[in-house]
């Protein structure tokens, strides 16, 4: 880092500064403080959602991932297209969430369930959330130091100050200030900036690293990968612990199970226009995973060349001795990448990837700040209160509980010493909400004879399980030794199974326990109608602006394949394209999983060239995306302040329900 790096790095805060004082005016409202008064369209929030969820821990995650298998996780990840055309065409779960016009998941489970069952919801989702959430500052803070090359302590007035507290209580105290300044409206403004800047960043990035190192150092590095641990070959991961094809079986599952139920970024699932702009960003956030990610794979498989290559001898040195230096083998996989780009990277290109990272950082606290703090107010909180609170009274509440999360993920990182990677770490612990949460989302979604019951027995049992996980992995060895059932189930928990297999294991019991305990106790079918605003119960508000079809035979066979009638014709062009990758990919998948089964077994070289093709163009892809996403962000940012401008936020639109009604039905 020189001069000009840090320049470039200190110019977004202020940027983002001037952008988060501009929403100041539109949270004064409890609806606009927690959904910005469903005034988004969908390339805002994809964007910015997708941002979102692509913080520096994240990236830390698929960097691990990625570093440990290569372009075979891309493979293996090809197993979700079918799932994700599924989901984007049906606008599975997201599209139901929307119409019942909750502004959090556990104000759903009152409109559908219980009040009791909403306070409970909502401190589970709220202890899940922020136990998640613990690590986000330790994480980040370490990646941080080791890119920009910063001591392990400050001198200042003569006194020793780390450099690690005091990069987290930085980091922590700017994701703060946006969220106060502007509530949800202003985490969407400024995560789109940041997640535009951040892509057309990345694609530098990538463009440089395939430049500085060839594809012939990088073949280097696929033919050093010892067996059963192959970078190129997905049939060849048979030693591969982590993220092996079971990793990406139980994925797919997840994928539909989970929709919605990682609370984490909760005021995006509120704040779209209409039901149908929520599904539409829903299909264009695949891209996200489809190649503006790429850089998550670009840069580890270009660190494992730069370690085999002699002629990236003095990167590799400088690597290894960023590596060495840590106390465990996860912190050894956190810093290794930070760790190469400080040395890969020239100036200029690092102070921007540098401040990329920065926002990526900064919005993902901003929503998950935003998210926890809400969630603790609105769902375990407020149900208690039998008067409601005036809106200043409220949003002061609100800023209060999002600052008790910040304080309590510094003291959680200041203590938590990483013994896993991270992505694991998410995994189970997200799992404490999400492997029972998943059941009573989809149950009261689409199951009128779902029942509270159901939903109480499934969120206990995935809760259990998931804590228990948690507990047996971070128990001493010395306690763990002795003999009897209870002692092996624990050590199976500790070492026979990942975090990923735990997850599977909660999310199963937890179905089962919601089906059969439905069954046993419904007495008479829920009203879905009343609660989906469907048929008389419609409001006008919510109607998407399509244009109506005439019910020909095609016209009927696209609705059933989920190209219904509040699609525009350019609704269904953007839908296609895009569903377009998953569906080609998911081809290429079948025929690569049928030859193995057939006996044919290319050679390295094969699989060496077939990636290289890849790479080329989900880059190439990526560039469109990129510009196509930048004018369409414009376009709902100036049609998303217009309308904030025009709104009438209702005081009674709180988050309260009465009857199993929204307050300001």
């Amino acid at each position: 880092m020189i001069w000009v790096d840090w320049i470039i790095l200190a110019a977004l805060p202020v940027v983002l500064l001037i952008a988060a004082l501009r929403t100041r005016r539109h949270a004064r409202s409890v609806s606009g403080f927690l959904a910005a008064n469903r005034c988004a369209g969908r390339y805002l929030i994809t964007v910015a959602y997708g941002m979102a969820q692509v913080g520096v821990i994240s990236l830390v995650w698929f960097w691990q991932q990625y570093y440990d298998v290569g372009f075979t996780s891309v493979f293996w990840g090809w197993m979700e297209g079918p799932a994700m055309i599924i989901l984007a065409l049906s606008g599975w779960v997201v599209y139901r969430y929307r119409q019942t016009r909750a502004m959090t998941m556990a104000q759903f489970f009152e409109l559908r369930y219980s009040k009791r069952f909403r306070v409970f919801g909502g401190l589970v989702a709220f202890l899940s959330g922020i136990l998640n959430y613990g690590i986000f500052p330790a994480v980040a803070a370490r990646f941080f130091i080791v890119l920009l090359g910063l001591p392990e302590y400050w001198i200042v007035g003569g006194v020793e100050v780390s450099v690690f507290v005091s990069f987290m209580v930085m980091l922590l105290g700017t994701a703060l200030f946006f969220v106060f300044m502007g509530g949800q409206v202003a985490v969407i403004v400024t995560d789109w900036i940041q997640g535009t800047f951040a892509n057309w960043v990345f694609l530098a990035v990538m463009a440089y690293l395939l430049w500085l190192v060839p594809w012939s150092s990088i073949e280097l590095a696929f033919e050093a990968a010892p067996p059963g641990k192959s970078l190129t070959n997905p049939f060849d991961l048979g030693a591969e612990e982590q993220f092996n094809a079971w990793y990406w079986v139980i994925a797919v599952i997840v994928l539909f199970y989970g929709m919605l139920s990682w609370q984490g970024t909760s005021g995006y699932n509120a704040s779209a226009i209409t039901p149908h702009e929520a599904k539409m960003a829903n299909i264009l956030s695949g891209w996200r995973f489809r190649v503006l990610m790429l850089v998550t794979l670009i840069l580890p498989v270009c660190i494992r060349a730069a370690q085999v290559d002699p002629k990236f001898a003095g990167i590799a040195e400088g690597i290894d001795a960023v590596t060495g230096a840590q106390a465990t083998e996860a912190l050894q996989a956190e810093v290794r990448a930070p760790a190469a780009a400080a040395l890969m990277l020239p100036s200029g290109l690092l102070g921007l990837f540098a401040a990329a990272l920065l926002g990526a950082f900064i919005s993902t606290n901003d929503t998950y700040l935003h998210s926890w703090g809400s969630i603790f107010i609105q769902d375990v909180v407020l149900p208690f209160r039998r008067t409601p609170l005036s809106a200043n009274a409220h949003l002061w509440l609100l800023r209060l509980s999002i600052l008790g999360v910040a304080i309590f993920a510094f003291i959680f990182s200041m203590v938590y010493t990483p013994t896993q990677y991270v992505a694991m770490f998410l995994a189970l612990t997200g799992a404490i909400f999400v492997g029972g949460a998943g059941s009573a989302i989809i149950g009261g979604l689409y199951w009128s004879r779902g029942t509270t019951a159901g939903a109480w027995t499934a969120m206990i049992s995935g809760m259990v399980i998931s804590c228990g996980g948690i507990a047996a992995k971070q128990l001493p060895d010395t306690v763990v030794t002795g003999d009897g059932a209870m002692f092996d189930l624990i050590r199976w928990a500790r070492e026979g199974v990942t975090g990923q297999e735990l997850t599977f294991w909660s999310i199963a019991i937890s179905i089962g326990c919601y089906v059969c305990v439905s069954l046993a106790t419904c007495r008479k079918p829920f009203n879905m109608d009343r609660m989906l605003h469907r048929g008389k119960y419609a409001l006008s508000e919510d109607a998407a602006k399509g244009t109506n079809i005439a019910k020909r035979r095609l016209a009927v066979l696209m609705e059933r394949l989920g190209f219904d009638s509040e699609m525009t014709t350019r609704d269904r062009w953007v839908t296609a394209i895009t569903l377009a990758w998953p569906v080609i990919f998911t081809a290429v998948f079948a025929t690569a999983l049928i030859a193995h089964f057939l006996g044919w077994a290319p050679g390295s070289g094969f699989w060496a060239t077939a990636w290289g093709w890849y790479t080329t163009l989900a880059l190439a892809t990526a560039t469109i995306i990129v510009i196509w996403f930048t004018i369409g962000g414009i376009q709902n940012l100036q049609a998303m302040f217009h309308k904030l401008r025009t709104y009438q936020a209702s005081e009674a639109d709180d988050g309260r329900v009465i009857d199993h009604h929204n307050a300001d039905e």
